[in-house]
C-alpha cells in the first residue's frame, strides 16, 4: 500500500480534482511501465512469518538493503518503514509483506531487470539473517494471529475499520500478496478505453495468475483465494465499478465516485489523523469533523485516491489490480500481458471489441468464476480458457508491434515474457493447479514443502 503522496497545494476549485487526474495524460512517446509486487517473508528454521523487529525480521531486511545496497531510508515516527532508490521504493504491507514499487521504465526488459535485481538484493540480505521470501497470492498456512502488524499509522486505522465494513479486510491486509502494473494514458478518451478493457479483462488476469489455493494449512476450494478475499472487503471501495462502462464516463465521473468513498485518514506533520468513514465532500467544504475549518490539499486528494481498491483504478495512471503474487517469471509476465493489450492501439481496439458487448452481471460472474476455477471457468457461454488464449494472442501481437528490443538488440521484442502464460494455456494449468497437484501428490498434504520449492 502507498506511502504518503505529494499531490500539491490547496484545493480551491472542484475542477482541480479532475484536473489532477488529467495531468497524468502523456504523449505515447512518454508512456512508461511501473511494476509492483509483494512477497511474504518467513524464518527459514521455523517457517513462521517474520516480525517487524529482531535478528530475523522485516527491519533487518530493510536495514540490510539500506546499508549494503544503497537504498535511502523512509521513516515514520522514528521507525524504518520503507526505502527509495532510483525512482523505485520498497514499502511494507500491513502484515510485513515486502513490496517493490518499481521505477517507471520504457520496456518490459527493463522492468524485468529491475525485478531480478531487487530479488537478488533481497535474497542476499535475507540469506544472511536466516529469512526466506516466497511469492504467493495468500499465506498458505499462517493464521491471523501469526501475522505481525507493521508500525504504520494508516494500517492501525484501517485495521479497526475493516472489521466494520466487511468480513475479510483484515485477511487482505495481513495475508495476501499481489503483482500489479501501472500504465499511462494519452487523453481522457484513451483513459476511458483502457479502463473499460482493464476492468472487463481483470478476470482473465485473475485466472492466469491464480496462485492461492491454500489457506490456514489446507486447500480453500478456490484457485485465487486472494481474489475471493477482495469480494468481501468493503463494498464502497472495491469491485468491478460498472459505471466505467456508462455513457459519459471520464475523469469527472471518477472524481464523483472517489468523493463517495468514505475516507480513512488525513496525513499531517508526519502522522495519520483518524477520518474513518468521513466524507471528502465535507472536507472540501471545510466541514470535516477530523479537521474542522480546514480544507484539503491536492496531496490529501492523492492520498484519498490510494484508498480506493477496485479491480483497476485511476490515479495519474491506471493500475491493474487483479493478479496474485507469484514466481519471478510471472512478475515479468503481468506487465507484458497488459502492455501488449494497452500500448498498441490495434491490440487495444481488438481487446475492446472482445468485451464491449458484455453486461455488468457477466463481468462480475467472470470475476467470481476466475477466482474459483481459473482457466476452467465458464460463464454465459464464455470459456475462460479460450478467452484467455485469445487475449494473450492479442497481447502478443501488441508486443510484436511495439518491437522493443532487449539484450543490446539480440532480443527483437518483448513477447518472450508471455511464455509462462502460454505454457498455462497449453496445459490448462495455472500456478494454483500446479500447487494442488503437488499437495495431492508428492507432498502428501505437507504444505511445509511449499517453502523449499517455491521461494525466491
Amino acid at each position: 500500500m502507498s506511502i504518503p503522496q505529494s499531490g500539491g497545494g490547496p484545493i480551491e476549485r472542484h475542477e482541480q480534482l479532475a484536473e489532477y487526474l488529467a495531468s497524468g495524460c502523456k504523449p505515447k512517446s512518454d508512456w512508461r511501465i511501473g511494476t509492483e509486487h509483494e512477497k511474504f517473508g518467513y524464518c527459514k528454521d521455523t517457517l513462521q512469518p517474520i516480525p517487524y523487529e529482531g535478528k530475523r525480521s522485516v527491519l533487518a531486511v530493510l536495514e540490510g538493503l539500506r546499508d549494503v545496497h544503497g537504498w535511502s531510508p523512509v521513516t515514520e515516527s522514528g521507525k524504518l518503514i520503507g526505502l527509495t532508490k532510483n525512482g523505485a521504493n520498497v514499502s511494507l504491507e500491513p502484515g510485513g509483506q515486502l513490496e517493490l514499487s518499481g521505477a517507471p521504465v520504457e520496456t518490459i526488459h527493463e522492468t524485468c531487470d529491475e525485478v531480478n535485481d531487487h530479488l537478488r538484493e533481497v535474497k542476499d540480505v535475507a540469506d544472511k539473517v536466516g529469512v526466506g521470501f516466497i511469492g504467493l497470492g495468500a499465506a498458505p498456512v499462517w493464521s491471523h494471529d501469526d501475522m505481525p502488524m507493521m508500525p504504520k499509522g494508516r494500517y492501525k486505522l484501517m485495521d479497526g475499520y475493516m472489521q466494520k465494513v466487511g468480513t475479510m479486510g483484515r485477511t487482505m491486509m495481513r495475508r495476501t500478496c499481489t503483482v500489479q502494473v501501472n500504465l499511462d494514458f494519452s487523453s481522457e478518451k484513451d483513459m476511458v478505453q483502457k479502463m473499460r478493457v482493464a476492468i472487463a479483462l481483470q478476470p482473465v488476469a485473475t485466472a492466469l495468475f491464480a496462485n492461492s489455493p491454500f489457506f490456514e494449512g489446507k486447500p480453500n476450494g478456490m484457485k485465487s483465494w486472494r481474489s475471493r478475499v477482495w469480494r468481501d472487503l468493503d463494498a464502497d471501495r472495491t469491485g468491478m465499478v460498472p459505471f466505467v462502462f456508462e455513457k459519459g464516463f471520464g475523469f469527472e465521473r471518477w472524481v464523483e465516485y472517489a468523493l463517495d468513498v468514505p475516507m480513512y485518514f488525513v496525513y499531517r506533520d508526519g502522522r495519520y489523523i483518524n477520518a474513518l468513514g468521513q466524507s471528502f465532500r465535507d472536507f472540501m467544504n471545510g466541514d470535516l469533523p477530523a479537521l474542522p475549518g480546514e480544507t484539503p490539499t491536492l496531496s490529501d486528494w492523492a492520498d484519498h485516491l490510494t484508498t480506493l481498491f477496485p479491480e483497476a483504478r485511476v490515479k495519474k495512471f491506471i493500475e491493474m489490480r487483479g493478479a496474485d503474487g507469484g514466481p519471478w517469471r510471472r512478475l515479468c509476465a503481468l506487465p507484458a500481458f497488459w502492455v501488449g493489450l494497452m500500448y498498441d492501439q490495434s491490440s487495444l481496439d481488438a481487446a475492446w471489441d472482445l468485451v464491449k458487448r458484455w453486461d455488468a452481471p457477466t463481468r462480475e460472474a467472470l470475476r467470481v468464476a476466475a477466482s474459483e476455477q481459473a482457466l476452467q471457468a465458464k460463464v454465459n457461454g464464455i470459456d475462460m480458457h479460450e478467452l484467455a488464449r485469445e487475449v494473450v494472442a492479442i497481447s502478443e501481437a501488441g508486443l510484436k508491434a511495439r518491437a522493443r528490443q532487449g539484450a543490446g538488440g539480440m532480443v527483437p521484442d518483448e513477447t518472450h515474457f508471455l511464455n509462462a502464460l502460454k505454457e498455462s494455456l497449453d496445459t490448462g494449468k495455472v500456478p494454483a493447479d500446479e500447487l494442488l497437484d503437488h499437495y495431492n501428490g508428492d507432498w502428501n498434504g505437507d504444505l511445509s514443502r511449499i517453502y523449499g520449492q517455491y521461494s525466491y
